[in-house]
Parts: C-alpha cells; sequence; structure tokens
C-alpha cells in the first residue's frame, strides 16, 4: 500500500466554490471559471500516491499550483473536495487534535525561507518542534544534535542564525524537520532561494541523506533540472491540474503532450539518459562452447568487427576482433581462449550518457554495458548520436 494516496483533491479559492466545482465537472478551463465565477481554482482534481522511501517532485511553472498542493496535503489550506490518506488515514476528515497529531508524528515540513528564529540558537530552532511536542529537554537536545550532525553543522549548536550562510540556514531548516524523524517530509521550493552553487550543494546532502535514511519526500520546485536530478518520480503540473506522471527518464523521453514536450526542450539529455537507455542486445560467443570458426561466422552474420565472450552465465570475459579470429582459424586453433582480448571498454548500466563520450570515442568495439559483471547490452556510436537528437529513438535496436 502507499504511504500516501490522493484522491481527487480540488481548492477553489473564492466565494462560490460549488458552482466553480461545476465548471470543473463540465470541462471548463481555470480562465473561464475565473471569468465565470471569480473564483480562481488552485488544484483542479489531482489524484497520484507515493512510495514509502520515495522522491516524489511536485514541480510546474508559477501559478501551476504546485505549492497549493503540498498545502493541501497537510491541511494548512483546506481542500474544497477530495481525500488525503496518510497510511490509509484520511487527514481531509481528522478534527483539529488528530490533525495536530498527524502533523507532529508523520509529517515536517520545509521551507523556501529558512523560518529560523533569530534569537534562538542553531540547536534551539532544531529541537523547537520536539519543544512543541514537550519532550524532556535532554532528549530533545540529544535528538537536535544528532540531526545537525547529520547536516553537517555539527561544530555550530550555539550560534545563531545571521551567523551563517544561506546554505547552512537551510541546513538548520532540514536538520529541525528530521530532528522529528518524520515519516514524510514535505519540502516547498527549499532551495530556490539560494545561490546556484549553494543549491547544487544542498541537493548533493539531500540525495546523500536519502540514500541512508529512505524518507519519504514530497519536493517541490520549479526547477526542471532540480525536479530530474531528485526526483524518483516527477508529477508536472499546469493550471492547478497534473499533466504528466514519470521517471525523470519518461518525462524526458515520452512527454506526454505539447506542453511537456515544449518544458522539456531545453533539457542536457545526456545528463538524464543513463546506458540502459540507448544500449542494443548483444550479440555473444560462449568461451567454454564456441571456437574462432563460430565467432567468424556471428561476425559474419551480423556485419561486425568483433564479439564479446561471456561463459554460460553471461558473465563477461573479454572479445575477439575478426582479424585475430581468422588467425586462429589458418593456424587450427579451436579455443578462443588464446585470442581474447581483456581491454574491454565498459560500463555499468546506470552510467549517464556523458560519461560515456570519451570512453566510446576511441574505443575498437562497442561499449560493454555490464550489471555485476554480467553482459546485459552493448553501445554503438550511432545510438549515442541519436539519443542526442531530438527526433532520435532512445532505444534504437538497428543503430
Amino acid at each position: 500500500m502507499p504511504l500516501i494516496e490522493v484522491n481527487n483533491l480540488s481548492k477553489i479559492f473564492g466565494r462560490h466554490p460549488k458552482q466553480a466545482i461545476k465548471y470543473l465537472d463540465e470541462g471548463l478551463s481555470k480562465d473561464e471559471i475565473l471569468s465565470k465565477t471569480g473564483n480562481t481554482v488552485g488544484v483542479n482534481r489531482t489524484s497520484f500516491s507515493v512510495h514509502a522511501g520515495e522522491t516524489f517532485v511536485i514541480m510546474g511553472l508559477s501559478g501551476s499550483g504546485k505549492s497549493t498542493l503540498v498545502r493541501l496535503i497537510n491541511r494548512l489550506i483546506e481542500p474544497t473536495e477530495g481525500s488525503i490518506l496518510i497510511e490509509g488515514e484520511d487527514l481531509s476528515k481528522m478534527d483539529k487534535q488528530e490533525l495536530r497529531k498527524v502533523r507532529r508524528e508523520k509529517l515536517s515540513m520545509v521551507f523556501q525561507r529558512f523560518a529560523l528564529f533569530p534569537h534562538r540558537t542553531i540547536v534551539e530552532n532544531a529541537e523547537f518542534g520536539l519543544e512543541i511536542q514537550k519532550l524532556p529537554k535532554e532528549e530533545r537536545r540529544k535528538k537536535a544534535e544528532n540531526a545537525l550532525e547529520l547536516v553537517g553543522l555539527g561544530g555550530y549548536f550555539e550560534q545563531y542564525p545571521n551567523q551563517l550562510s544561506g546554505g547552512m540556514q537551510q541546513r538548520v531548516g532540514l536538520a529541525r524537520a528530521l530532528a522529528n524523524d518524520p515519516e514524510v517530509l514535505l519540502m516547498d521550493e527549499a532551495f530556490s532561494a539560494l545561490d546556484p552553487l549553494i543549491r547544487k550543494d544542498m541537493q548533493d546532502e539531500l540525495i546523500d541523506l536519502q540514500a541512508s535514511m529512505k524518507k519519504t519526500i514530497l519536493f517541490i520546485t520549479h526547477d526542471l533540472d532540480e525536479a530530474l536530478r531528485l526526483g524518483d518520480r516527477i508529477a508536472l503540473m499546469k493550471d492547478g491540474a497534473i499533466v504528466q506522471i514519470g521517471t525523470p527518464e519518461e518525462i524526458l523521453v515520452n512527454p506526454a503532450n505539447d506542453y511537456v514536450e515544449k518544458f522539456v526542450e531545453d533539457v542536457d539529455r545526456s545528463k538524464i539518459l543513463t546506458a540502459q537507455h540507448i544500449m542494443k542486445r548483444p550479440e555473444t560467443v560462449n568461451i567454454d562452447n564456441h571456437g574462432p570458426r563460430v565467432a567468424m561466422e556471428r561476425m559474419r552474420e551480423e556485419g561486425l568487427s568483433g564479439v564479446y565472450v561471456v561463459d554460460s552465465k553471461r558473465m563477461l570475459q573479454g572479445y575477439v576482433t575478426a582479424d585475430d579470429a581468422a588467425n586462429a582459424i589458418k593456424q587450427e586453433e579451436r579455443s578462443l581462449k588464446g585470442i581474447l582480448q581483456n581491454n574491454i571498454p565498459k560500463v555499468d548500466k546506470e552510467t549517464p550518457m556523458n560519461e560515456i563520450f570519451d570512453i566510446i570515442y576511441d574505443s575498437p568495439m562497442p561499449i560493454a554495458v555490464v550489471e555485476n559483471e554480467k553482459l546485459v547490452g552493448i553501445i554503438v556510436r550511432g545510438a549515442v548520436i541519436a539519443a542526442l537528437s531530438k527526433d532520435g529513438e532512445v532505444n534504437l535496436e538497428n543503430a
């Protein structure tokens, strides 16, 4: 079961929300509803689920509804209709006491503007949520210090916010959220107020933290590069509605409509696509069962100048070239072991495409794509070029 389930969630701002909902049922646009009723559609019938340990990014331009959506999820804004389930419990039906308990125990939020108390030290800021929960002073102090250590601020406990850089202040905000040990982190444009270099550092920090802590994160951003970098999945919003949900690769390679395609057209694909997206099925021979003649015939059939050699478990052993196979045939050799070359150009299947360029440029063979040393595919130069083309097919069998 997903940790978070959002079903048919809508928010209408204005005096006549029922009339606006009726127009939504009739398929009217956000602008048409505003013109007819004076109401603004903040969020329009959104539904999605988030699994435990997933970083789910909600992104869109200003006015798309992304920040409204995250505030609906923890009911800082009351929904007009729909449900928000956390571990099967519907937040939209909770009274104030039940909601307060869920916010304290399961949800923590990190804001764009750091929202630190200037008169409190860093450790006092980090323990504020625990203080609200009335935890004993020693216990909350220890939890706050541990959270600050996690985000790299172990030596700054007694400093004040104005003594820290913007990036360090945002780390305090993150530590304050982590100190509660929440199941869900809500991060609303958390890094957008930071300088570009500091922002990238914070993204790296979050990636490293997530690798070890496996929190469930809803991350709000207007920046596509940030979304592609952080998200396990991305929901792209327009006019209050979600227009596509998918992995970074799915959104980049298979945009759902013209709006999404326009959104992603300037993305550097080489940083997003990986070896597994551009590899093709490898032609191989078996080191135990095949000899130079079989290798030569396989190369002749496929028009290759070399072929990869594997064992019975498809573990990569090396490769043989057509010239070496021809010489071995003349000398009546029956084994591939004497002509096996081990200087294998290889990459893991998760290797980004921009790291493949230099390898393939000088390689006499297509690049071997491996997973735990098992050969799973090969990459030819033409596949790299085609994948970078806007009209190129990514899964190229005949590149």
